[in-house]
């Protein structure tokens, strides 16, 4: 789905990302790689394709929009180095031409050396492109002009169907004041946003992106 906002068109992919067609950004928050390698070394049996899948599909959306960007905001790395991240460092290679950025959240504790030699740009508490700023948690701390982007509380709707059954999905929330980005992973829960009548909200289902 197109929308307008603060000027800008953007673009809210069903693949739980936002692409900025101006300024050819491709952005996604709360990838959390190397968690399912971090529960299995704390012995639950989680599947080691968990990560795999959302490089893929993450893959797929460098594909679809060849973005000169990457924008990670928050959380890209659940834990300490695993063999998750080793997945990902080999994967990263394909992109070499590609501006990878990471907003720092709570759980990126790797040492700068280790996202140096990914190829990482860091940057904290928050980036700035346009009339946006880009930040993991807390809008309050961006610069005040401009419109906050965050993450962090992997946002979700819930939509009564019409046999009254109870549907919950992954949403893109835009509010006066601030937007938030659902979580790119898929083993992540989902936090109830309720709207208000001056804020949007945009429920991700498998085949599109619905306002609701």
């Amino acid at each position: 789905m197109t929308i307008t906002s603060q000027g800008e068109e953007l673009i809210l992919d069903k693949e739980r990302a936002l692409y900025l067609p101006k300024h050819q950004l491709l952005a996604i928050s709360d990838l959390h790689l190397g968690k399912s390698a971090h529960f299995r070394q704390a012995g639950l049996q989680v599947p080691a394709t968990i990560g795999l899948s959302d490089l893929q599909r993450l893959s797929l959306l460098i594909e679809k929009y060849d973005p000169k960007a990457l924008l990670i905001n928050g959380d890209m790395f659940h834990h300490g180095l695993n063999t998750d991240i080793e997945i990902f460092e080999r994967w990263r290679m394909q992109y070499h031409h590609i501006k990878f950025l990471l907003v720092k959240g709570n759980h990126d504790k790797l040492t700068v050396a280790d996202y140096e030699a990914m190829h990482i740009e860091i940057h904290e508490p928050s980036f700035c492109l346009g009339p946006f700023c880009f930040i993991h948690d807390a809008p309050q701390n961006t610069k005040e002009e401009l419109y906050p982007i965050s993450g962090h509380v992997h946002p979700g709707v819930s939509i009564v169907g019409k046999a009254k059954q109870r549907l919950k999905f992954p949403c893109f929330y835009f509010g006066k004041k601030h937007a938030i980005l659902p979580a790119f992973s898929l083993f992540t829960g989902l936090y109830n946003v309720y709207p208000k009548a001056d804020e949007r909200i945009f429920a991700v289902t498998p085949k599109n992106v619905v306002e609701v």
